[in-house]
């Protein structure tokens, strides 16, 4: 059994494993009583373990690395029903931890989690890529990026105000032209007049 196809289900205790998805949901087998179902994505969210972020006081590190840690560790896992036990397991275990955001109900669920995968000798390895988390019990924040696009239109609107704003270029002056052809209009007028002819000298009888 593989680690990548072991998934927690919201709203159900446990653990299980992946068989098959489907559009509507998936086909899983719980880890403890080995039954087989199926279960509705519309009513339910998978989370794969593989996916999990947990808090620490530095970068988060990945759930599979914690339960490394206790793999690893000297220390007696605790009661998972006693929280005060579990915090001091885990301070000694996983040092770093962000006790102010990993809560006592985390602390309770990686320790059912680790007895869980260690009856069923489910090694601590990925094998392929982690999947989307669609909601895991504890997980890394989203951080939301700044939104600059929204920016650029503003600038752009400041650009064609700017452009609004600029004098029109003024139209070439017509009227010394009109003047000239009304003086050139006179002068044809006046030049076409007839001439009044001088009047004749009597003639001495």
């Amino acid at each position: 059994m593989e680690f990548s196809k072991i998934i927690a289900v919201t709203g159900l205790p446990g653990l299980y494993e992946l068989l098959s998805s489907k559009t509507d949901g998936a086909i899983v087998r719980s880890l403890e009583d080995k039954s087989t179902r199926f279960i509705s994505s519309r009513i339910h969210n998978f989370s794969h373990l593989e996916s999990i972020e947990v808090y620490t006081i530095k970068e988060n590190v990945n759930l599979i690395d914690i339960l490394k840690a206790m793999e690893n560790s000297s220390e007696k896992l605790p009661d998972e029903k006693d929280p005060e036990s579990l915090k001091k397991y885990f301070k000694k275990t996983v040092p770093d931890l962000d006790f102010d955001r990993v809560y006592p109900s985390d602390l309770k669920k990686m320790a059912k989690w680790y007895s869980v995968l260690k009856s069923n000798d489910i090694e601590f390895k990925v094998t392929k890529a982690a999947e989307p988390v669609a909601e895991p019990a504890v997980v890394k924040e989203p951080v939301k990026a700044k939104d600059k696009p929204a920016d650029q239109p503003k600038k752009e609107a400041k650009k064609e105000v700017k452009k609004e704003k600029e004098p029109a270029e003024a139209p070439p002056a017509k009227k010394p032209v009109k003047k000239k052809k009304e003086e050139t209009k006179k002068k044809v007028t006046e030049k076409e007049k007839p001439k009044k002819s001088a009047p004749k000298k009597k003639s001495a009888k």
